[in-house]
């Protein structure tokens, strides 16, 4: 390929956030992300209001993605977009209008995986985080997937345990869900456990072989043990909220841990990298740290705003792409379960 700037507009719509950004090669230009709030009213997604609402978000998002990096769509080398997985009629909205403006502009269009791009924001060239060296455990931690990865290239990857059953994200969510808190559950759990005692309630770690993960067991106890503590006291929940939250951190950290030193010891792997929207708790951010000292590891945390859902992440995967010029003809379909 030629040495010349490359500009990827990249394209994010795999869930309930439409996202835009523009690179320059591996630098981000911009990164426009529309929130919908509509959700919370659910306690959860509602895929069908995601889908309407990227309909209504997309065009306004892409025009500020440009705006803000002060580039013109005549400049772009080419669209990348994430083709999966994720919410099918989410997806669908971000592949056609990614084909489309590919097709008007005649340029190359770029498929992505979700969940290859948590992984590889890390080599996003920004000086608030660090690129990781092969190979590399690359953990993706979010509201849909928990996966844990071995890194041996930028597109030779192998997931060597997952989650069962609920997600780590679930697993707050749902633990929100029985305390009363509103969704999403994660950052509020998060905060109110740093004002908690980790070790004042003890909830049972799943017993699950492997380096797989099951968390709708620890859902189960939590929700057990409240009704049982309510049923003695009603105010249990309101007096107990910050120890509580923080038991419950405590334990899911320590799950995650577990199956870290695990595959860590089976691969004979130091280098961990985080990624995806739970990456970016204050409690796993400091396991991981502590571990560098504990374990000598080499711990890799991603800047906040490449934590969540986002299209700067798509970008790099599309940059590293277009290197290679691996493209995608405009027959592309969304795939709600696409694995790389």
């Amino acid at each position: 390929m030629s040495t010349k700037d490359v500009y990827i507009l990249a394209i994010e719509s795999s869930c309930d956030d439409t996202s835009a950004a523009v690179l320059q090669n591996g630098k981000v230009l911009s990164n426009v992300i529309a929130n919908q709030k509509i959700h919370e009213a659910y306690g959860g997604v509602v895929p069908e209001l995601a889908s309407r609402a990227h309909q209504q978000n997309i065009v306004p998002v892409v025009h500020q993605a440009l705006a803000v990096a002060n580039i013109d769509k005549k400049q772009l080398n080419a669209i990348a977009f994430t083709r999966g997985p994720g919410l099918m009629g989410s997806l669908l909205v971000g592949t056609s209008f990614a084909k489309s403006l590919a097709l008007g502009l005649n340029i190359p269009l770029i498929e992505v995986n979700h969940m290859q791009a948590h992984i590889l924001a890390h080599f996003i060239e920004d000086e608030a985080q660090t690129i990781p060296k092969f190979p590399f455990l690359a953990m993706t931690i979010s509201g849909g997937h928990t996966q844990i990865v071995v890194v041996k290239d930028h597109f030779d990857m192998e997931v060597i345990g997952e989650t069962i059953d609920d997600a780590v994200g679930e697993a707050y969510d749902k633990s929100g869900k029985i305390l009363g808190l509103p969704y999403p559950a994660g950052p509020i759990i998060d905060k109110l456990a740093n004002e908690g005692n980790p070790k004042a309630f003890q909830f049972p770690k799943p017993k699950v072989e492997g380096l797989n993960f099951s968390f709708s067991g620890l859902k189960t106890a939590i929700l057990y043990f409240i009704q049982k503590q309510t049923n003695a006291n009603p105010n249990f929940i309101e007096e107990n909220l910050q120890d509580i939250c923080a038991s419950i951190q405590h334990t899911i950290v320590n799950i995650i841990l577990d199956k870290l030193k695990k595959a860590s010891k089976q691969t004979g792997i130091k280098t961990i990298a985080i990624g995806g929207g739970v990456s970016a708790n204050s409690a796993i951010r400091k396991a991981l740290k502590d571990g560098e000292k504990k374990y000598g590891w080499t711990a890799h945390i991603p800047k906040f705003a490449y934590t969540t859902d986002n299209a700067a992440m798509i970008g790099i995967v599309g940059y590293l792409k277009y290197l290679k010029e691996d493209f995608t003809n405009e027959a592309v379909t969304a795939n709600s379960r696409f694995k790389f």
